[in-house]
């Protein structure tokens, strides 16, 4: 099992779910915590609310581009290219996996553990493939992934 796999596995099994570790894995590649932030993606687990509807992998890499290029602070502005770079994300993720809607996504594919909560399988693959494509993004725009400042 590569890094990448290890990883993800071992933040599912601490109970986090797509949308969390989407940014656990970029703040984790900054060497940085941010409980606060987790706690509010948490939210968009499952669907967004539990609904099944818009995937966590997809609206959390879009948080990853607002780590690197949405306002943040009263002084402060979306860098010009935020736009383009969710586009884009949002672009390539409904034609790779042609939908953009979990229930689309995943189907019947998932398991319970023994505090019953449920775990799609088929998302490992979209979540490692997903956060490769954000990466990719973010260097094609200028950024060095892992460092914002």
């Amino acid at each position: 099992m590569d890094e990448k796999a290890f990883e993800l596995f071992k933040l599912v099994s601490e109970g986090y779910c797509c949308s969390q570790i989407m940014l656990k894995l970029a703040l984790d590649m900054e060497e940085l915590e941010n409980d606060d932030l987790l706690r509010v993606v948490r939210g968009l687990c499952k669907g967004i609310g539990g609904s099944q509807k818009t995937c966590g992998v997809l609206t959390g890499g879009i948080g990853i581009f607002g780590l690197y290029a949405a306002k943040g602070k009263a002084d402060e502005w979306n860098k010009d290219n935020y736009g383009s770079m969710v586009k884009d994300y949002m672009d390539w993720f409904e034609e790779r996996f042609e939908s953009t809607e979990c229930i689309d996504l995943i189907g019947v594919y998932q398991f319970t553990d023994e505090n019953n909560q449920t775990y799609p399988v088929k998302c490992g693959d979209i979540l490692l493939e997903s956060f490769e494509k954000v990466v990719e993004i973010l260097q094609e725009n200028g950024y060095v992934f892992g460092n914002r400042e």
